[in-house]
């Protein structure tokens, strides 16, 4: 027999946003319950030091999200290590059933389940993930100052990822596996103008080379697709910039989309196409995607969320 509770906010995901979520839901006295997800703590618990968190000049992504999770607690959150596998939105109030089996009612949800980066499924890009391989120049470009650095990827990321970097490497090759890019032509103008920036046109990644102690990049090793020949690049970083995956299995066929499956909220707010349920952080941001930018909008959709179940009653 399934097991019933009832919130008036059901938060569903557990990075920044939803923490956020959290701590002003709580602070709102809404007693919300926080469903942790698949990853607890977020993309940040894949990353290593982080130097752009407002308050700490440094300070590693985990224990970040540590802290995250006691201060949403401290103010009453209920957290629940589990993954909802179903969302029924019909009516009110909505219905969320957990892989556990565990079911909960809510007035509202907010949904904070992220994205993920789009990786290329190598072993070796496994194997160096967080010591020279990364999906995010923000978050990492500053730890290669001086450095030769890889870009994989030929669209809009790939491009802003590269150009980005030229304020820290001494070098950037940007890879791609065809001869022209899908960016948009502003961007692609400013790279191919930008001195640092060498293209190789059809290759693609074959492996990442490096040292094991400690674990770290030396090169890139890249094929031609047009003749299968290999040759090597050095670099000590290389930038996976395939695009980014908003997580958003439970609702693409319920609320409305947009930018490739970001869930689309009305502007300056966090309100989605269903009234109730809201949306914060990466599931909708295909923008700005920062760790402070989802706690803000975090933020926002508890309050959305109070707005809302105040006017409901």
């Amino acid at each position: 027999m399934s097991d019933y509770h009832h919130t008036k906010v059901l938060i569903i995901g557990s990075g920044p946003a939803g923490y956020t979520a959290g701590v002003y839901a709580s602070r709102a006295m809404l007693s919300p319950i926080l469903i942790q997800g698949i990853e607890p703590g977020g993309q940040l618990t894949t990353t290593t030091e982080v130097e752009n968190w407002p308050g700490d000049t440094e300070v590693q992504g985990p224990d970040l999200m540590v802290r995250m999770e006691a201060h949403a607690k401290a103010m009453g959150c209920e957290i629940i290590g589990d993954i909802v596998t179903k969302l029924e939105l019909k009516s009110r109030p909505f219905i969320a059933t957990c892989d556990s089996g565990s079911k909960y009612t809510a007035d509202a949800i907010i949904l904070a389940t992220g994205a993920r980066a789009k990786w290329l499924g190598l072993p070796s890009e496994e194997k160096y993930k967080g010591f020279g391989v990364s999906a995010c120049a923000t978050c990492d470009g500053f730890f290669y100052r001086g450095q030769e650095i890889a870009v994989i990827g030929g669209g809009n990321t790939a491009v802003e990822e590269a150009l980005f970097l030229t304020n820290f490497a001494s070098k950037v090759t940007l890879i791609h596996r065809r001869d022209e890019l899908r960016a948009e032509k502003i961007l692609q103008d400013r790279l191919f103008k930008n001195p640092k920036i060498e293209t190789i046109w059809f290759h693609e990644l074959d492996e990442v080379i490096g040292t094991d102690s400690p674990l770290g990049v030396e090169a890139i090793r890249i094929k031609n697709t047009k003749n299968g020949k290999l040759s090597e690049v050095p670099c000590k970083g290389v930038f996976v910039a395939i695009g980014h995956a908003p997580a958003t299995e439970l609702v693409k066929d319920i609320l409305e989309t947009h930018n490739g499956g970001y869930i689309k909220v009305e502007p300056g707010t966090t309100r989605t196409s269903i009234p109730g349920i809201f949306a914060a952080g990466d599931l909708t941001d295909h923008i700005y995607r920062q760790a402070v930018t989802s706690a803000g909008m975090g933020c926002m959709a508890a309050l959305d969320a109070e707005k809302f179940i105040a006017e409901s009653n």
